[in-house]
């Protein structure tokens, strides 16, 4: 109990002597060392201490030979506190202020990085997706040969999957909704053709994702829906244009789960349009 007591006192000492320290280097007027002092705050993980000092230092240092890698260690402090947004702004700035600069290619790779760590789920707002996906492309466009650029690459297809399952959502929560009062209105129609153009459009914006076969059953399951309940002037166009979707739904994905759904769909179509 005692050698704990002792234990526990060296480090509350040893912690008050540190802040201590930070304190007195950081109302310090010599830059020199101040810089000297944030690098070793840096290479010891001290990253939240680093990046005060240095958020203060690349005014000072800027125009001299420490301005550069001052800036880039600003972003990686930040990074690595997992402040993302203020290191995707130091890592833009970076990439303005020097395009040519030692730096250039990884701050322009964290740019992506720092943006893909504050991408949210697929539920929410997907800005920071778009802007990391922009990035990355921008990092494979000026740096085609890096080696992050395999990394980055492979980012690209996780994010572009992010937003394909976010239509998706969309697309599903439009079909559920469809149904949801138990016989068919405007708004319920709406619905059903929400999610066929929510559908149709993601498979335009991304015709190989992984969530193709599930865009498609939630067309041609809207589509026969559609059908089922059209006013009388609609109901046999509809009822066609939802058989071809169902021939298409198993022509693409024959060993499908989903196949017998579509062969229903199809007898009960042409039940209709034959009648």
């Amino acid at each position: 109990m005692k050698k704990s007591i002792f234990i526990l006192s060296c480090v509350a000492l040893l912690m008050g002597s540190c802040k201590s320290e930070f304190n007195a280097v950081y109302k310090s007027t010599d830059s020199e060392y101040k810089y000297e002092f944030a690098k070793e705050l840096f290479a010891r993980n001290k990253f939240q201490q680093a990046a005060t000092l240095l958020e203060e230092l690349v005014t000072i240092k800027k125009g001299t030979d420490d301005a550069q890698e001052c800036l880039y260690m600003l972003g990686m402090a930040q990074y690595c506190n997992q402040d993302y947004e203020a290191a995707s702004a130091t890592f833009k700035k970076y990439g303005s202020s020097y395009p040519r600069g030692i730096y250039a290619e990884p701050a322009a790779f964290y740019v992506g990085q720092s943006l893909y760590q504050g991408s949210p789920e697929p539920r929410l707002d997907q800005s920071p997706t778009n802007g990391a996906i922009t990035a990355y492309q921008q990092f494979i466009d000026l740096y085609p040969d890096s080696k992050l650029r395999p990394e980055a690459q492979e980012r690209l297809y996780e994010l572009y999957d992010k937003l394909t399952q976010k239509e998706y959502l969309s697309a599903q929560l439009y079909y559920n909704l469809g149904g949801y009062f138990g016989n068919i209105n405007s708004n319920e129609e709406s619905n059903y053709t929400s999610c066929i153009i929510t559908a149709q459009n993601a498979l335009k914006t991304f015709p190989y994702c992984n969530l193709r076969e599930e865009f498609m059953l939630l067309i041609m399951k809207s589509k026969f829906e559609l059908a089922e309940n059209s006013s009388e002037e609609k109901r046999l166009e509809r009822y066609r244009d939802a058989e071809d979707e169902c021939y298409g739904f198993i022509n693409e994905f024959p060993d499908s789960k989903n196949v017998s759904t579509a062969e229903k769909y199809i007898a009960k179509c042409k039940k209709v349009i034959k009648d």
